[in-house]
């Protein structure tokens, strides 16, 4: 058999990569140097992989150190009993990618993960030992290493003092479902992990009698995924798992992936894929959780069978059920209300409080602010607009959706 070659590598690894979600780069800013030399900045422009919250491309490259794994767990086309061919990155390959990519402007940053060899203080220590080589070579980009659970508390705090994010995935919503198909990962010592990335990166902020502090770590914060569509777990069942983990743990996303059936797949799980638009309301819903002031039960209830309503965002499908909330005037509303109105964004709502202070606005100022008006046209009370009887006609519903709902697949 052929000695494989850095590109071969390259092509299996990076395709291998493709089944984690958790790739933003948000959080983060260029890391100084006092002698002005360095590689780079996590600001420049590349090759677009994902798009951050805050609206930037971002390039990332996103590989596996290796594809080897002891696990078993039956949705990763990497475990053991796979089928799969199989590659490993050294150490030296993986920091001189990163670096020659990075010196051609292909990418802003790395995204390292890594299947299970040998151990997780193994595969933990190769991972660090990539960041800390880059670090040491001048690298500033942005750096996200996907931790490992079981890996020593010391590892995980030599990881966040050269990563910029870390993330430790919960895998699936429930418990039982990572029991029934990863038995060899244990939900609590999952989050016991994500507990110690939370406390570690606590202490390094707090100022110590000098009045200085110790370091940065992890400045980006930590993240997670869940696997969507593989297991039982409704849509009530994820989004509660979110709103827990970000207020156990203090996480900056969780990211949803919705299932897909992988080459050599295990008998245990699913053959058909969850429809794409289910990860896309998922990721909605979370949105009007950490930043539109809803709760969990006025996004879904068991009344609806704990799923989303595919055909329309969440927050219209609010709006629908809570007509008697609405007309909101956005001349005088408050911007808990104005928040609550389908088509208007964070940054909608703050041009409308900063603008209507010199005078009263009506539709066509809000969709110069860029308001989406179509959507929120029924909602809103404006300089010679009302919605009349718009809002109580029994077929608002209908105006959003289209006569064929087009499903992503």
């Amino acid at each position: 058999m052929a000695k494989m070659t850095i590109q071969d590598k390259l092509a299996l690894l990076s395709d291998a990569a493709k089944y984690d979600a958790s790739c933003a780069s948000s959080g983060t800013t260029k890391r100084g140097s006092r002698d002005g030399k360095g590689l780079g900045s996590t600001t420049g422009s590349g090759i677009c992989h994902a798009y951050a919250p805050d609206g930037r491309c971002i390039s990332l490259l996103k590989i596996l150190m290796t594809n080897y794994c002891v696990y078993d767990c039956a949705y990763c086309i990497n475990r053991v009993s796979s089928n799969v061919p199989r590659a490993r990155f050294t150490v030296e390959e993986v920091v001189w990618l990163t670096i020659e990519f990075y010196r051609r402007n292909y990418i802003e940053g790395l995204f390292l993960s890594s299947g299970i060899v040998k151990s997780s203080d193994y595969t933990m220590e190769e991972m660090v030992r990539i960041a800390e080589k880059l670090r040491a070579d001048g690298f500033r980009g942005y750096i996200h290493l996907k931790t490992i659970p079981e890996a020593s508390p010391e590892l995980i705090e030599r990881a966040g003092l050269s990563a910029d994010r870390l993330s430790i995935n919960v895998e699936l919503p429930t418990d039982a479902s990572v029991r029934a198909y990863a038995p060899e990962k244990d939900p609590a010592g999952i989050r016991d992990a994500m507990g110690k990335v939370r406390l570690t990166k606590e202490d390094y902020a707090e100022k110590s009698f000098t009045g200085r502090r110790r370091g940065k770590f992890a400045p980006a914060g930590q993240s997670t995924q869940m696997i969507v569509g593989a297991d039982a777990a409704d849509d009530a069942d994820i989004l509660g798992t979110a709103n827990k983990l970000y207020g156990a743990y203090g996480l900056k996303r969780v990211y949803y992936s919705a299932f897909s059936p992988i080459p050599d797949a295990s008998a245990v799980l699913p053959l058909v894929d969850p429809p794409l638009m289910r990860e896309h309301r998922l990721y909605q819903a979370d949105w009007l959780l950490r930043f539109y002031d809803f709760g969990l039960d006025e996004i879904i209830t068991r009344d609806n069978g704990g799923m989303l309503d595919l055909d329309v965002d969440p927050k219209l499908a609010w709006a629908l059920a809570n007509r008697d909330r609405f007309p909101v005037d956005v001349n005088r509303a408050a911007k808990e209300d104005l928040l609550r109105v389908p088509g208007f964004g964070t940054k909608i709502v703050q041009r409308i409080l900063s603008s209507r202070r010199n005078g009263a606005l009506a539709l066509e100022d809000i969709r110069r602010m860029g308001g989406r008006i179509k959507q929120a046209s029924s909602f809103v009370v404006a300089r010679g607009h009302t919605p009349g009887q718009m809002l109580d006609g029994a077929n608002l519903r209908a105006r959003f959706v289209k006569p064929q709902q087009m499903e992503l697949f």
